[in-house]
């Protein structure tokens, strides 16, 4: 798909961190314990050369499912084109409903036309996008247009723009990173401080939700200028700008 300068500032770029519900299995419910242990037996086939108990596939992979986690941060930058090219970042975050109500509000606002406006993010069709679906469903909380994706055939969802789909070229076998695909591209990586393997961790232990927006908000920068390196632009071109 080729963009114009003048197609850059209907582009909305998010990523999402995530956290278990609770910080550790033996937190859950009974029942709870039961699904987790259910999910964890399905996993353990990935793990055929160690024994991995579900209170540790708990610790390692929990926070990645919808029905064992929730959201709590969402950051979008969208840019905007005048004599330069400049992002502007903003961070919705703290009380899960409240951040996915403000963030619907937001697409409701000012991206609600798939036919002109666009959702950008790195593994967002397999991961951010049916995440923040599915905990709208559970907060019982209305789609804005642009998420009423259920049963939509693929050529009516062209409004997601994953880099990481726009890098596999059609090949489904594997999986790049942004990490990676920002190194293959000569942008510097966003991962100079905590990674994904250590939200959960500084969310509950250090109690540090400005570290983790932070970070989600370096991922917006970074995904933003893949894209406009896959699409033809000058990435190192892109300023930052912080909404209020």
């Amino acid at each position: 798909m080729k963009f114009s300068r003048k197609h850059l500032d209907n582009i909305l770029f998010l990523d999402i961190e995530t956290v278990p519900f609770h910080a550790h299995y033996h937190e859950l419910s009974d029942e709870g314990k039961q699904l987790w242990d259910l999910k964890s037996s399905s996993m353990s086939r990935y793990y055929s050369d160690q024994e991995v108990e579900p209170d540790q596939m708990y610790e390692m992979k929990s926070g990645i499912f919808a029905e064992f986690a929730k959201i709590i941060c969402i950051s979008v930058g969208y840019i905007k084109v005048g004599s330069g090219i400049a992002i502007r970042v903003k961070s919705f975050s703290g009380d899960e409903k409240d951040l996915l109500t403000e963030f619907g509000a937001l697409l409701d606002k000012h991206f609600d036309n798939p036919n002109k406006d666009f959702l950008c993010g790195h593994n967002i069709k397999e991961f951010d996008i049916p995440f923040i679906c599915r905990r709208m469903i559970i907060n019982g909380i209305e789609f804005p247009k642009l998420l009423n994706i259920s049963n939509k055939k693929p050529w009516e969802l062209n409004y997601l723009l994953d880099t990481l789909h726009m890098w596999k070229f059609g090949d489904f076998k594997n999986y790049t990173s942004l990490r990676l695909l920002a190194y293959c591209l000569g942008i510097a990586s966003p991962k100079d401080d905590i990674d994904g393997s250590q939200v959960a961790r500084v969310y509950y232990e250090d109690q540090d939700l400005d570290r983790i927006i932070k970070y989600c908000e370096k991922d917006v920068v970074t995904t933003a200028r893949v894209f406009l390196k896959m699409t033809g632009f000058d990435p190192s071109s892109l300023n930052i700008e912080h909404a209020s």
